[in-house]
C-alpha cells in the first residue's frame, strides 16, 4: 500500500491564492521525485474542540483556515528518497519574504495506509 505524509495548518485567508500558488508548483516538484498525488484541502467544517481539534492543534488564529493536505507515495522507500530529492531541488526554494503560512504551526507526519476502500 501506499505511504502517506500527512500535513494540517493553519492558512491567513488572506494568503489562499499565494498558498494555492505555493501548493501547485510544489506538487509538481514532489511528483517529479516520486509522489503519487498531492491533495490540497481548503478547510469548510473544521469546529473548534473542547480538548483538541485541528483549528487548536495548529493554534489557529482569527482570520485563519485550517488546510488539511497529504501527500502519497509509492512505499516509505520512495517516501524517504523522494522526500531528500525534494529538498535539494531549487524549485522549493521560494524567495518569498512573506510566506502563505506560519510553517512553524504545521504539523506532519508519515503514516503507513492500513486500510484504502
Amino acid at each position: 500500500m501506499e505511504y502517506i505524509d500527512g500535513f494540517v495548518a493553519a492558512v491567513p485567508d488572506t494568503k489562499k491564492d499565494a498558498y494555492l500558488k505555493m501548493a501547485q508548483e510544489a506538487a509538481v516538484v514532489f511528483k517529479d521525485h516520486g509522489a503519487v498525488r498531492v491533495v490540497e484541502c481548503w478547510g469548510d467544517d473544521v469546529p473548534e474542540g473542547e480538548l483538541t481539534s485541528f483549528p487548536m492543534a495548529v493554534q489557529r488564529k482569527q482570520g485563519e483556515t485550517v488546510v488539511f493536505s497529504w501527500v502519497a507515495w509509492p512505499s516509505k522507500e520512495a517516501r524517504d528518497k523522494g522526500n531528500q530529492k525534494v529538498m535539494q531541488d531549487p524549485r522549493m526554494k521560494w524567495d518569498d519574504q512573506d510566506p502563505p503560512f506560519d510553517g512553524k504551526r504545521m504539523i506532519f507526519g508519515g503514516f503507513q495506509m492500513i486500510l484504502d476502500q
